[in-house]
């Protein structure tokens, strides 16, 4: 192929990718879909033309795509999150979700996978069912933008939490090889993140501390490089990585939390917070390339063949709803009340895929698994967050899919303009703070009303002036 026709081809991948993110945050179609289609899209026209071979051997290159991305990824929803004491309880119960959750779909799809596969042993069908039941942050994270106040939170924490639990789970499955019992794989997953944990923790400290200290221009992507170093050595020695990525951007983020007493003199504020401005935007653009490329090499991969077989199809419904089932239990048990939409929000796909790939490598093997199973859950489940994200917002899915979404109205009514934009921010705002942190009902009331965008950093309804102003008007719902 024609060097030139390939960075033309490079190029506009990276350019639709950017309008398949615009379009998500407008529509709630996940741009994910979007670059699987694109990917499926093109290899069936270079294939068309002979530019292709049938057969890609595209699996090394998508190994180390996700692996690179799960690092970016992670890091940019850590440097997203701010740890606030307020903030425990929202913290505690999105661990406990991912956590259980994982548990639970992980019992329930290897109990199916035994069903349908008879003479399949335990652990191997758990261990298939793993990837499965790990949500994916690479999905959520950009989809939940339109999200506000400690629902976003809650989704961020969740995803984040059952990306580094899924994959150190099944890491200790594999390495175990079905030797091991369940008692020993127990302790030695304990072990391994009291290990992990403590090792971050000190990792976090010396990069930041060094950090602020390097005084070259070229010194952030020197950083990536260090943090994807520690993440390689880390699966090498079978330690969980993730939690290393996770605790320097939670260190570098919340420095008044981590750097007190006497570690303040080691740390200079003033002289971080532009670096780590610049630092945000860089891993929040390499995670956007990344990411854009990695699902257009998986829509390379898909064989159509295996969405054409109907058992495939009853199958991979079946697995969304054992999925769905296990989360509205947990979040039940654990949120207990307005779960909407985040019982909606469970795709599946950058984890779940890097997964399978490692599965194919072992010794452990499903022989009549068919990689449907995997396609279908992905599709399904991003298509009943996109529903659930556009429903939540107070719009018709018909609406938004066919363009008729109706804030500009038929005749450009301004008062019908203005009355759409103020039911969509009600509407999202009541529900993410009614009845879902641990304050009681009259204290949600009040902060419904001086919540902030985090997207845009303006507030969105604030009555502070109101106030001050002798409560002139006490209507709620003035925009501002």
């Amino acid at each position: 192929m024609n060097t030139y026709v390939l960075i033309v081809g490079i190029a506009g991948i990276i350019i639709l990718s950017f309008f398949f993110n615009i379009l998500a945050k407008r529509t709630n179609i996940p741009s994910v879909l979007l670059l699987i289609i694109l990917g499926m899209g093109l290899k069936g026209i270079l294939g068309h033309y002979n530019i292709i071979e049938d057969d890609l051997q595209l699996g090394p290159i998508l190994e180390i795509l996700g692996n690179v991305g799960l690092v970016m990824i992670v890091l940019e929803a850590a440097l997203d999150l701010q740890l606030e004491r307020e903030k425990a309880p929202l913290i505690l119960r999105s661990f406990l979700t991912a956590l259980l959750a994982l548990g639970g779909s992980m019992i329930a799809i290897g109990a199916f996978f035994m069903y349908i596969f008879p003479d399949t042993p335990a652990y191997t069908a758990i261990l298939y069912a793993t990837p499965l039941s790990i949500m994916s942050s690479a999905i959520i994270i950009p989809s939940v933008g339109g999200l506000t106040g400690a629902k976003k939170e809650f989704m961020v924490y969740e995803s984040t939490f059952s990306d580094i639990l899924g994959i150190m789970v099944f890491y200790f499955m594999i390495g175990a090889d079905g030797g091991a019992g369940g008692g020993s794989i127990f302790w030695e997953i304990v072990l391994n993140i009291l290990a992990t944990a403590v090792l971050s923790v000190v990792v976090a400290y010396l990069l930041v501390y060094m950090f602020q200290h390097l005084q070259m221009q070229v010194k952030l992507f020197l950083i990536i490089g260090i943090l994807l170093m520690m993440f390689a050595l880390g699966k090498i020695f079978h330690l969980s990585s993730l939690l290393i990525i996770l605790a320097f951007g939670l260190v570098l983020n919340n420095t008044d939390i981590f750097f007190q007493g006497f570690l303040k003199k080691y740390f200079d504020r003033e002289r971080v917070k532009p670096i780590l401005h610049d630092f945000h935007n860089l891993t929040l653009e390499s995670a956007f390339l990344i990411r854009t490329f990695f699902f257009v090499v998986f829509g390379f991969t898909i064989t159509l063949s295996s969405l054409y077989d109907w058992e495939v199809a009853v199958n991979s419904f079946a697995i969304v709803g054992i999925l769905l089932a296990v989360r509205w239990i947990i979040l039940k048990l654990v949120v207990r009340k307005n779960i909407i939409p985040q019982l909606w929000i469970a795709p599946r796909g950058l984890i779940t895929v890097l997964l399978f790939f490692t599965l194919e490598e072992s010794s452990v093997s499903i022989e009549q698994f068919d990689a449907g199973l995997l396609l279908y859950p992905i599709l399904i489940t991003s298509i009943i967050m996109m529903v659930a994200l556009i429903s939540y917002r107070g719009e018709k899915v018909t609406d938004v899919l066919f363009h008729t979404v109706p804030i500009l109205g038929k005749n450009n009514d301004p008062e019908q303009i203005e009355e759409f934009k103020k039911r969509m921010e009600e509407n999202t705002q009541m529900q993410d703070f009614d009845g879902f942190s641990h304050r009681t009902e009259e204290e949600e009331e009040e902060s419904v009303f001086k919540v902030e965008d985090e997207g845009s950093n303006e507030t969105i309804v604030d009555t502070s002036e109101e106030e001050e102003e002798g409560e002139e008007d006490d209507s709620p719902d003035d925009d501002k």
